[in-house]
């Protein structure tokens, strides 16, 4: 390999200095048609299809909005964002896990809201009906 330095001045007035070839050197082709046409590889490329995972986003938003019992909801919430952001980037093994987490912390919050409810129901029934029997106590009847 040799190389041959060329000054930026050359003394050729308006020529153009002469380079050498390199295309053998480094076993350069040139693009174009293929030379035997009846060789033609082709690359096939078997995309998965997409699995269907549920990430639970919409009963999550509902359980941190309207029965967050401890921050359930919104644990849940948290856990389904990275469910989606990991169906996103294709790990379905580690959406599916998170999945599982954000539906099991919904079924918690949903139970524990329900029963949170169904308490404060029974309280208020209970307290609003003793109230009444103190009152009705307290105060003489006027006989009809």
């Amino acid at each position: 390999m040799s190389h041959n330095s060329q000054a930026f001045y050359t003394n050729n007035a308006g020529l153009p200095p002469s380079y050498e070839t390199i295309k053998e050197e480094y076993g350069v082709t040139e693009l174009g048609e293929p030379h035997n046409s009846a060789v033609v590889r082709t690359t096939v490329i078997n995309m998965p299809r997409d699995v269907a995972v549920p990430d639970h986003v919409v009963w999550s938003l509902f359980n941190t909005l309207f029965l967050n019992f401890c921050c359930l909801g919104f644990i849940a919430y948290a856990y389904s964002v990275k469910s989606r952001d990991r169906k996103m980037v294709g790990d379905v093994i580690g959406a599916q896990a998170y999945a599982s987490t954000a539906k099991c912390l919904n079924i918690s919050a949903l139970i524990f809201s329900v029963l949170m409810v169904i308490v404060c129901i029974i309280i208020v029934s209970t307290t609003s009906v003793a109230v009444f029997q103190a009152f009705s106590q307290r105060m003489p009847h006027s006989g009809f």
